[in-house]
């Protein structure tokens, strides 16, 4: 079995990092896990079953390489693990917790707790972030319950564990599950000063024009680079709608402009959107006017949310921002939008 500092170190040497001083600090935590929960269990008729060890709770700004430590890591486990985005393993609970109590089961969250802890040894999230008054009255449960059978928890964060669900409704009953993670999970913060993801795109184009098979290849490029090939279907559950990402990676997302501007969709998926993503693809922007006005309207919405978010833009487009909506109502308003489109360009955005 090869340690995290030598994976890290043979992944530095074939230039797929770049060895950063804030990621080797962070290996030994990422190490501790891996050699103890791959030791064996030695049995016997008076023996206590070993302590699990401490999970960990590893934040620091967006760009920092969390989500590639976490991919390092669970790539040199021996044990049962799962890697799974926060918010679609807190979608996951839910729905199953739903399905039980229509079933009757008095206290949903044990049965769901156990089936978890079954299957797993380490559980590794990335991006854990509280925003969904009911994933903060019992995440709390659940998690105690799954440590409590065994399971290793491991987690990434862009902010420390005293900032969760800040500001949320009734956050005084959230407040023992923050200390819970505290007790249970060694904290460690990621401070280095170099953001990697815009070192990825630093320099890169990231807007393109015209939409077409040229701007699709060289988008394609920039995906594969972001998501080294790894994609998945997302689903974001708002006000009892779904929304749908095809593709999906460790909060990036690529999708079209009839994907999330041609569909019914409003404000509030748009922010439940820009809340997930640190980096969105959108391609195929058309030209907009009076034809497509609702469309246009969509798309001035999103580009608030990701605006105000900072989420990383890459697109395509059949004009420069400025040429997109150029006559109808509204274009005057999509002034606006263009500006902040050309801002979103810029090299240090996000």
């Amino acid at each position: 079995m090869t340690s995290v500092q030598d994976t890290y170190a043979a992944r530095v040497q074939n230039g797929q990092i770049k060895q950063d001083d804030a990621q080797l600090a962070a290996l030994p935590q990422l190490e501790r896990i891996r050699a103890e929960v791959a030791a064996p269990v030695k049995k016997g008729l008076f023996r206590k079953a070993p302590e699990p060890p401490k999970g960990l709770y590893l934040w620091g700004g967006v760009g920092r390489g969390k989500s590639m430590l976490m991919d390092l890591f669970v790539d040199t486990l021996s044990v049962p693990a799962r890697r799974v985005h926060f918010h679609a393993f807190m979608q996951e609970v839910q729905s199953q917790i739903h399905e039980l109590r229509k079933q009757g089961a008095p206290d949903p969250i044990k049965p769901v707790a156990k089936s978890i802890s079954d299957a797993v040894k380490v559980l590794a999230f990335d991006e854990m972030q509280i925003t969904d008054i009911a994933d903060a009255m019992i995440v709390g449960r659940l998690f105690e319950q799954m440590m409590n059978a065994g399971t290793v928890i491991v987690t990434t964060s862009n902010r420390v564990p005293d900032d969760l669900y800040r500001d949320g409704l009734n956050r005084q009953l959230f407040l023992p599950f923050i200390e819970l993670l505290k007790q249970r999970m060694e904290v460690h913060e990621l401070a280095s000063e170099r953001d990697h993801r815009q070192d990825r795109l630093s320099g890169e184009q990231v807007f393109f024009t015209p939409a077409g098979a040229e701007s699709r290849q060289r988008i394609d490029v920039l995906w594969d680079e972001l998501s080294h090939g790894n994609e998945e279907k997302h689903t974001l559950h708002v006000k009892g709608r779904d929304v749908v990402l095809e593709r999906f990676h460790n909060g990036m997302a690529r999708a079209t402009f009839f994907d999330l501007c041609g569909q019914a969709l409003g404000p509030a998926d748009y922010l439940a959107l820009a809340d997930t993503l640190r980096v969105l693809v959108l391609e195929n922007i058309p030209r907009l006017s009076r034809q497509n006005f609702n469309e246009a309207k969509r798309f001035v919405t999103l580009i608030d949310a990701l605006y105000e978010a900072r989420v990383r833009l890459i697109a395509s487009a059949a004009a420069e921002p400025e040429m997109l909506y150029v006559e109808g109502a509204g274009s005057f308003e999509f002034e606006r939008t263009a500006s902040r489109l050309r801002e979103m360009q810029a090299a240090d955005w996000g």
